[in-house]
């Protein structure tokens, strides 16, 4: 029989986010400069909530062995957002303008579901955050790289922010994974759901993008 972990990952190859129309304009050069300044401060409101998520998990489990372990996790995430500020002011969104950006419906729509999802159950709560992290790595990766190939950006303020993502969030997407592969044969459709939400979550929020920046409707 499958496990949920395995189940998991084929949602996510089947609505990767590296197959939505904004982040394919990103690999091919085909995104302007207001388009990812659009980007920045729209998905910032997501960067900011991860360290919310990893706060309800922690609240949803009693598990000494891992308390260490979540508390790393979230300092991680809080630290994250002042990685972001720098590559916002790098790309010419000021600090200003980053915080004090009235984000789209479907953009707070987004981010309230995978909140929502981290209050769930703590197996549940582990898949919403397992179908974030998992593939964060490959997606920074590709990010970097169009970066660097078609916009110039180079300097380490502009990329750090993806280049911790690389390596931080294959640990995180582990810990999860561990998690997962306890789930009993009962739970199981409840917490592939979770995941599978997740992943439907962070497309809307890239479709708030697409169609608010590019004008494209998804």
């Amino acid at each position: 029989m499958t496990g949920v972990v395995e189940r998991i990952d084929i949602e996510i190859e089947k609505q990767s986010l590296l197959k939505h129309p904004f982040y394919q304009m990103w690999s091919e050069g085909k995104l302007t400069a207001d388009h990812l300044q659009g980007y920045i401060k729209e998905y910032f409101q997501l960067v900011i909530a991860v360290p919310e998520f990893v706060r309800n998990i922690q609240g949803l489990t009693n598990d000494s062995s891992l308390e260490t372990e979540l508390a790393h996790h979230f300092k991680e995430e809080s630290d994250h957002i002042e990685a972001w500020m720098r590559f916002a002011i790098s790309m010419g969104v000021s600090r200003d303008k980053l915080l004090n950006h009235a984000p789209t419906r479907k953009t707070t729509e987004a981010v309230l579901a995978l909140n929502s999802l981290t209050k769930l159950s703590f197996e549940e709560a582990a898949a919403a955050m397992y179908g974030y992290e998992k593939e964060l790595p490959k997606i920074s990766t590709s990010k970097i790289n169009g970066l660097k190939k078609y916009y110039g950006i180079v300097n380490s303020d502009a990329t750090n922010y993806f280049e911790i993502h690389e390596e931080a969030d294959i640990r995180h997407a582990r810990l999860w994974m561990n998690i997962l592969k306890n789930v009993s044969t009962a739970d199981t459709e409840s917490v592939l759901e979770a995941g599978v939400k997740s992943l439907s979550a962070q497309n809307k929020l890239l479709d708030s993008i697409q169609e608010k920046y590019v004008g494209q409707y998804c």
